[in-house]
C-alpha cells in the first residue's frame, strides 16, 4: 500500500560553531532512516580511521573536504528527506560569523528556522545574529534547539534559564514567538523520538515538530502579482511571459501593467501550452491581453484592488553578501523580480559603509520607478539585490520597508 505525502516543508538550520548543529541534521537523517547504507558505512570508515568508538554523524552534512578536515561547516548544504507524513527540504547553514551571508541564502525561502544553541554556553552574540536575520527574514516559524542537554545533567533549569534568556532578545529583535526544544544530537535525545531522560519536558520531539507544524500560506491567496519574464509575438499577437508569483488570475480579470498604470483585461492564459480559464501562483504561465498594450520584460501585472507601491525610493533591511563593501554614493543596479534598474545609494542608516555579513539599513534612488510591496507582505516581491555594474555580482540582497 503506497504512502501518501501531503507536503513540503522547508526549513533552514542555524547555530554558533560548535553548537553541534551538523550532529543535529546528521541525527535527524539517521534516526528518520533517511540515510543511505553506503552514505553511512563511508562516515563510519572515517570515524574509524579517527579512532572515534561511534559514527560521527555530522559527516553526513559537512560535505565539502575543507568541511570535514576543519571539522566546520562553510557552504549551505541541501538535504531532502521524507517521513510518512512530510517531504522536507534542509539548508543546513554554516555557524561561523564571516559566513553568516550564507545563512540569508539558506533561510531566504524557509518556512522555519531551527535556531541551535549549546545548553553550556547559553545565548550567544552568533545566537542573536542568527535570531536578527530569521526575523530580517520574515522567516513564519522559529525553532529554537537546546543541544548538548546530555552534558548538563538533562536539568530543566538549565534549558529554561536559556528559554528565558532568548525570549527577551527574541521580543527585541521582532520575533513574535518561538517553540523551545531541549536535545541530545549526539545521544538522539528529543530528536526523533522522546526523551525518557527529560521527563519533565512535555512537547514534541523536534520531528514531531516538523511533521506538524504548519506549512506557510497558500501563495494563490496573496495579490496578483506577474512580473512579466518574456515577451512571445504570434503574428500580431503577443502573450506575456512567466511566473505566477503570487495570487490568481482568470480570463475577464481586469488587470493593470506597472509602472505604466496601463488598463486591461486578460484575454487567454495558456499553462504548458493549454489555454486555461485560471491561473494560480506559483504556475508558470502565458497571458494575452485583449487591448495591445506597450508591455517589455521587467513590468508587473497585477489584478484586484491591491496594487504594489510604485516608488523610486526603496527603504530596506539588508544583509551586505560581497566582499566589495557599499558606500554612500555607490552607482548600483537593483533587481526585483524581472526587472533591473539603475540606483544610488542615498543613505546606509548612519554607517559609513556596509562589510562582507554585515546587517543594516538602505535607502536606494532609482532611475525608474518599481512596483514594490512591504517584505513583510510579500517575500517574493518585496526582496531585490543590489548589483555591481562593473560585473553583475550581488552586492547585497534587501528586503523592503515601506511603513
Amino acid at each position: 500500500m503506497s504512502t501518501t505525502i501531503i507536503d513540503t516543508l522547508r526549513f533552514a538550520t542555524a547555530g554558533s560553531v560548535d553548537d553541534g548543529k551538523s550532529t543535529l541534521v546528521g541525527r535527524l537523517l539517521h534516526d528518520s532512516k533517511s540515510v543511505l547504507t553506503d552514505q553511512l558505512e563511508a562516515v563510519q570508515r572515517v570515524s574509524a580511521d579517527r579512532g572515534q568508538d561511534a559514527p560521527d554523524l555530522a559527516l553526513l552534512t559537512d560535505g565539502l573536504r575543507a568541511e570535514r578536515e576543519q571539522g566546520i561547516t562553510i557552504d549551505v548544504a541541501y538535504r531532502y528527506f521524507a517521513t510518512p507524513r512530510r517531504r522536507f527540504i534542509l539548508a543546513d547553514t554554516p555557524g561561523h560569523v564571516q559566513y553568516t551571508r550564507n545563512m540569508v541564502t539558506g533561510a531566504s525561502t524557509a518556512e522555519l528556522a531551527i535556531i541551535l544553541v549549546d545548553a553550556r554556553n547559553g545565548v550567544v552574540e552568533q545566537t542573536l545574529r542568527h535570531a536578527a536575520v530569521a526575523a530580517l527574514l520574515r522567516v513564519p516559524t522559529i525553532v529554537l534547539a537546546v543541544n548538548k542537554m546530555d552534558l548538563v545533567g538533562y536539568e530543566q533549569a538549565v534549558f529554561e534559564r536559556i528559554v528565558e534568556e532568548f525570549a527577551g532578545h527574541a521580543a527585541e529583535l521582532g520575533l513574535p514567538s518561538f517553540t523551545p526544544v531541549p536535545v541530545s544530537a549526539l545521544v538522539g535525545d528529543n530528536v526523533v523520538d522522546r526523551s525518557a531522560r527529560m521527563d519533565w519536558y512535555e512537547g514534541p520531539a523536534l520531528l514531531e515538530f516538523l511533521e506538524d507544524v504548519p506549512v506557510g500560506a497558500d501563495p494563490s491567496d496573496a495579490p496578483a502579482r506577474f512580473p512579466v519574464q518574456y515577451v512571445i509575438r504570434d503574428g500580431e499577437v503577443r502573450w506575456y511571459a512567466g511566473q505566477l508569483v503570487s495570487g490568481s488570475m482568470r480570463v475577464g480579470d481586469r488587470v493593470t501593467v506597472h509602472p505604466s498604470g496601463e488598463g486591461s483585461v486578460i484575454a487567454a492564459i495558456s499553462v504548458l501550452g493549454t489555454e486555461a480559464g485560471v491561473a494560480y501562483a506559483p504556475q508558470s504561465v502565458s497571458l494575452r491581453l485583449a487591448d495591445q498594450r506597450d508591455v517589455s520584460r521587467g513590468d508587473m501585472i497585477t489584478a484586484g484592488v491591491d496594487a504594489p507601491a510604485l516608488t523610486q525610493d526603496v527603504r530596506a533591511a539588508v544583509c551586505h553578501l560581497a566582499d566589495r563593501p557599499l558606500r554612500v554614493g555607490d552607482r548600483v543596479l537593483l533587481r526585483h523580480t524581472t526587472r533591473t534598474v539603475k540606483a544610488i545609494v542615498k543613505d546606509l542608516g548612519g554607517a559609513a559603509e556596509l562589510a562582507a555579513n554585515d546587517l543594516g539599513r538602505i535607502t536606494l534612488r532609482t532611475a525608474e520607478p518599481l512596483a514594490l510591496d512591504d517584505y513583510a507582505v510579500s517575500r517574493r516581491t518585496g526582496a531585490f539585490l543590489v548589483i555591481d555594474p562593473a560585473d553583475g555580482a550581488t552586492l547585497t540582497a534587501g528586503m523592503a520597508d515601506l511603513t
